[in-house]
């Protein structure tokens, strides 16, 4: 994960980056900072990321949530936008579309979002 935080930490307008290494530090993490954009892959200690996808979008004022796993399964990507993902993406196939993402979510919002990754 060292390059995704890398890769946030770059682009101009991310101004917290955070990593969670299980699906409970994610949850609570997010409840601290309530970032704007969280980051999530579906498999995790704990929980899977899709739990942690249902927690923070049952909430109001829910973040944009990205999914980045290396599980691009048809059924994965469905359930993901059941529960409320805003993007799904392939680690190996789509990682380098996650800036370009970043940087449209920073325009887009017109403030500087924070961003947590798990």
């Amino acid at each position: 994960m060292y390059r995704l935080g890398n890769l946030l930490s770059m682009i101009k307008g991310v101004e917290t980056v955070t990593q969670a290494e299980n699906a409970q530090k994610a949850i609570s993490t997010y409840q601290t900072i309530r970032p704007e954009v969280l980051i999530l892959d579906i498999r995790m200690r704990g929980a899977n990321g899709i739990e942690v996808l249902k927690h923070v979008k049952s909430g109001q004022n829910a973040p944009k949530v990205i999914m980045l796993t290396n599980y691009p399964y048809p059924q994965y990507e469905k359930k993901c936008f059941e529960e409320g993902a805003d993007y799904f993406l392939d680690k190996s196939k789509e990682f380098d579309e996650l800036n370009e993402i970043i940087r449209s979510l920073v325009k887009e919002s017109g403030v500087i979002p924070q961003s947590n990754y798990v």
